[in-house]
């Protein structure tokens, strides 16, 4: 059997702690943008929803209360567009990057498969291709099905296409066109795409769309999977909630797979799912932390210099001063700020460093004093 080194890349924030230490000893305490973890209270009513849900002494299901399940077709009809979703279209997951990580092994993908995903992308990706020992690209999304321009992504032994949008690293949106090209390229070539969709709802400057949207999918859900999660909408990083929709067959198939792996999510978290998608007002003031956060970042950025480069949507801005990512991070690092390095997130970012918004308000108004 292979060593874990052997199969794995090396684990990337490992590089950033010499930064961090330097950014921790600022006089006035580090400002952490590096990362995007909420900071941010859960709001009241999940935590009631979880709390009345504490004395919950057996197995739950691996498919989810019918309760559950209502919320999770309810929420696609309302915010997604996405019609005619039956229980048999929605799957819950424990949260989404072990879905990412372990979607290729429960798909059956091995020697011989090929799993594609974008060239600045999140590195989970690549790691649930490894872990399952299949082959991995990368590709360009502008130019997945451009076959007269020869950049099109080959589909031998493909099986399995990874959509990112809005997108982690950068926050580029891609639009209605975009997303139903590849939509159709990925069916006509018979490869299952799967959409990470977990920042849809934090659009800034456009409105993202579901792979689920009957003008991008046709209102038929077949090859088709979108993925979301409630980490980022309502802080539920902690409590590891989200949801799979989308086609009925493959996602039976998961559900059978993930019975067999006891792959649950517990009780009490299913009912504050059930409490968080069906309340908008708590998305809707956090958005608005976010926001402002945002705004105040990019200004002090831009005012420091840096190039911003999409960040329509998403946690974070994709920003540039024109040199190597580390020469950027280790800059800010002297002004007590941790940023990620773009790299990180594949070659093409080597230039870029991708700043969180996921700071309180007292530490991002820190950064921003630095910067001016």
């Amino acid at each position: 059997m292979s060593a874990v080194s052997d199969r794995l890349p090396a684990f990337p924030w490992d590089k950033l702690e010499p930064y961090k230490a330097t950014a921790a000893a600022h006089p006035d305490g580090i400002v952490d943008l590096s990362v995007g973890t909420p900071v941010d209270p859960v709001p009241e009513l999940i935590q009631k929803a979880l709390i009345a849900a504490a004395d919950s002494p057996g197995y739950p299901t691996v498919w989810g209360t019918p309760e559950l399940r209502d919320a999770i077709t309810g929420w696609c009809a309302r915010r997604l567009g996405a019609r005619g979703l039956t229980h048999h279209n929605v799957l819950p997951i424990v949260g989404s990057k072990e879905l990412v990580a372990w979607l290729p092994t429960q798909l059956g993908l091995g020697p011989g498969d090929t799993v594609a995903y974008p060239r600045l992308a999140y590195p989970t990706y690549e790691v649930g291709a490894r872990l399952a020992r299949a082959e991995h690209v990368t590709y360009d999304t502008e130019t997945i099905a451009d076959a007269a321009a020869g950049t099109a992504l080959d589909p031998t032994g493909l099986k399995l296409l990874w959509l990112n949008s809005p997108s982690n690293p950068t926050g580029r949106v891609l639009s209605k066109d975009e997303l139903t090209r590849v939509v159709a390229w990925a069916r006509e070539h018979g490869v299952l795409l799967v959409s990470d969709e977990c920042y849809l709802e934090l659009g800034w400057e456009a409105d993202p769309t579901s792979v689920l949207h009957p003008d991008v999918c046709g209102g038929s859900y077949e090859g088709i999977v979108a993925v979301h999660s409630l980490s980022k909408r309502s802080n539920l990083a902690g409590y590891r909630a989200a949801f799979l929709a989308g086609d009925a067959a493959v996602l039976g198939d998961l559900l059978q797979i993930r019975k067999h792996g006891g792959m649950m999510t517990s009780a009490p978290t299913q009912a504050a799912v059930v409490a968080a998608l069906g309340d908008d007002q708590h998305v809707h003031e956090q958005r608005e932390r976010y926001a402002a956060r945002r705004t105040a970042l990019r200004d002090a950025l831009l005012g420091h210099g840096f190039r911003i480069e999409h960040s329509e949507a998403s946690l974070y801005l994709w920003a540039t001063r024109d040199e190597s990512c580390w020469d950027t991070v280790a800059h800010l690092a002297s002004l007590g700020i941790l940023v990620a390095p773009g790299d990180f997130y594949g070659e093409a970012g080597r230039d870029f460093v991708r700043v969180a918004m996921t700071a309180t308000d007292e530490r991002v108004a820190a950064a921003v004093a630095r910067l001016r």
